[in-house]
C-alpha cells in the first residue's frame, strides 16, 4: 500500500469513490456527486492551503482518500482543520482509512495544527467514530437530527483530536493562511 498526495490525474477516481459515498451513505450530506472537474477543484483548493489531501494506492490502483480542510474560514479558527476520509466499497474494512488518517494526522502535526475535528455522519456510523478513537479523537458532541438524507434525519457526532499541545498553550505560529 503506498500513500501519496492526490494529483489532478485522481480526479476522476476521487470522483468515484466519493460519489458512491454520496449515493449510498450518510457519512457526507451531500446529495449530488461532484463530477471530476468539481473534485480536482476541490483537490486543487486544499493545496493551495499546503493542507495534505492523499490516496491509497496498491498495484496503480486508488483505494481512498483522506484530506485536512479548514475547519471554518474565519480567522480565528486558524489553527483547526476537519479531516475527511473515504475508502472504496471494494477495499473497506482493510486499514485503508487508518493509514490514510494517520499520514492526514501527521502532515497536520508537522504544519502547526493545535485541533482536528471530525463531523461524522451518523450516530450510527461506527465505522467511522472508530476509526477516529482508533487514531485519539475523543468524542466532542452530538448534534441530533442536523440533516436530511435518505428519507430519514441523520445526526452529527464531532469527535476532537489535539495536536501539538492543543488548547493548553498559546500558538507558536501564525496557522492556516485562510
Amino acid at each position: 500500500m503506498n500513500i501519496r498526495d492526490a494529483t489532478a490525474q485522481d480526479a476522476a477516481t476521487l470522483a468515484a469513490i466519493y460519489g458512491h459515498h454520496v449515493l449510498t451513505g450518510v457519512g457526507t450530506f451531500e446529495e449530488v456527486p461532484p463530477d471530476a472537474a468539481e473534485m480536482e477543484r476541490r483537490r486543487a483548493r486544499v493545496g493551495e492551503l499546503g493542507l495534505p489531501y492523499v490516496v491509497a494506492e496498491a498495484a496503480g490502483q486508488v483505494l481512498g482518500l483522506a484530506y485536512a480542510a479548514p475547519f471554518r474560514l474565519r480567522a480565528a479558527y486558524r489553527y483547526s482543520v476537519e479531516d475527511s476520509v473515504y475508502v472504496a466499497p471494494e477495499a473497506v474494512r482493510r486499514g485503508i482509512g487508518r493509514l490514510l488518517l494517520a499520514e492526514v494526522l501527521a502532515r497536520c502535526e508537522a504544519l502547526g495544527v493545535r485541533q482536528v475535528i471530525a463531523v461524522i455522519g451518523d450516530s450510527g456510523n461506527a465505522g467511522s467514530r472508530g476509526l477516529h478513537a482508533a487514531l485519539g479523537f475523543e468524542p466532542a458532541g452530538v448534534a441530533p437530527g442536523m440533516g436530511w438524507k435518505h428519507g430519514r434525519w441523520v445526526d452529527v457526532v464531532f469527535m476532537r483530536k489535539s495536536l501539538n499541545g492543543g488548547d493548553r498553550t498559546p500558538p507558536d505560529g501564525p496557522g492556516l493562511s485562510l
